[in-house]
């Protein structure tokens, strides 16, 4: 997945500034060079969230991340362990 040039505080600062409703939304993505459909995309993952939510949430997403390794690392000494006592037999 492509790494995105905003830090998730960066793109919750601009949701904010586009709530405080100040510039049009078109203005507000010019001067800092998103496309619209890219502002809506945050707006729909990001919306109502403060700072410390987009930083429990990538801390949450890391961790899951790590989860599913460990339990796929698991899931393959599980069938390992299957095959042996197969042939044992």
């Amino acid at each position: 997945m492509k790494k995105s040039r905003f830090t998730e505080e960066e793109i919750v600062a601009i949701l904010a500034e586009a709530d405080r409703g100040e510039k049009t939304i078109g203005d507000l993505c010019r001067a800092h060079g998103v496309s619209e459909p890219t502002f809506y995309n945050w707006r729909k993952r990001f919306r109502g969230m403060g700072v410390e939510e987009v930083q429990e949430y990538r801390e949450l997403k890391r961790e899951n991340a790590h989860l599913k390794r460990l339990l796929a690392d698991r899931e393959l000494e599980i069938d390992a362990i299957k095959e042996v006592m197969r042939k044992k037999l």
